[in-house]
């Protein structure tokens, strides 16, 4: 049975970004300072050393009962028995995706723009993630997605939206009043000396919004 998700704080990974020595001193920091989500992003590394990640990083959303979601590799999250994977436009349509992982797995769909995310929408996701909303350092090729293309996106969608891309917690304010689900936090948590604390503020934050 597909479990049920809250998006409000989604920690993507970036381990060239941790202030910790290890992800997994991360993720849990992260988790107990109030993260909902997990994706475990590795973009340059290889798929033993992906897993083996993926395996460590799961032991901890586990013990927490936080879903896991893998970017981009479905048979990475299928060996570890993850919660459901995040693709982005030039990967497999969640269509394709759906064929192979199932029905109980979550799919979110990187989206920038709303034909993007009504496609997302037919072909069966279950999110979407809309960015990048800023510039970032952690996706420097992203072309950033305005307010007015957002607040379209929402009007005609009916997805849960995750917003990505530069968030941190002075610009959660932006998005009062937009009826999103949650934000994406790459460096505004895992950057930071205090995660705990970071995460902590930017849910406090979040919920008062």
């Amino acid at each position: 049975m597909k479990p049920k998700i809250d998006y409000s704080i989604y920690l993507v990974t970036d381990r060239d970004l941790m202030s910790t020595e290890t992800l997994e001193e991360a993720v849990e920091q992260a988790i107990i300072g109030g993260c909902t989500l997990v994706q475990l992003r590795e973009k340059d590394c290889s798929s033993l050393d992906f897993y083996n990640t993926a395996v460590k990083v799961k032991e901890i959303t586990d013990k927490y009962n936080v879903p896991l979601l893998i970017n981009d590799r479905l048979d990475i999250a299928l060996a570890v028995g993850a919660a459901g994977v995040h693709v982005g436009q030039s990967d497999l349509s969640a269509t394709v995706v759906r064929k192979i992982i199932g029905d109980d797995k979550i799919i979110g769909v990187s989206t920038g723009c709303l034909e993007q995310a009504l496609k997302a929408q037919k072909d069966g996701a279950d999110y979407i993630g809309v960015g990048a909303m800023y510039a970032t350092g952690t996706k420097k090729d992203a072309n950033p997605t305005s307010m007015e293309e957002l607040k379209k996106i929402r009007e005609s969608v009916s997805l849960p939206i995750v917003v990505i891309g530069g968030i941190n917690k002075e610009r959660i304010k932006d998005f009062e009043g937009m009826g999103i689900d949650g934000l994406a936090i790459v460096s505004a948590i895992i950057a930071q000396n205090d995660i705990v604390g970071a995460t902590k503020e930017l849910k406090r934050i979040f919920k008062q919004g």
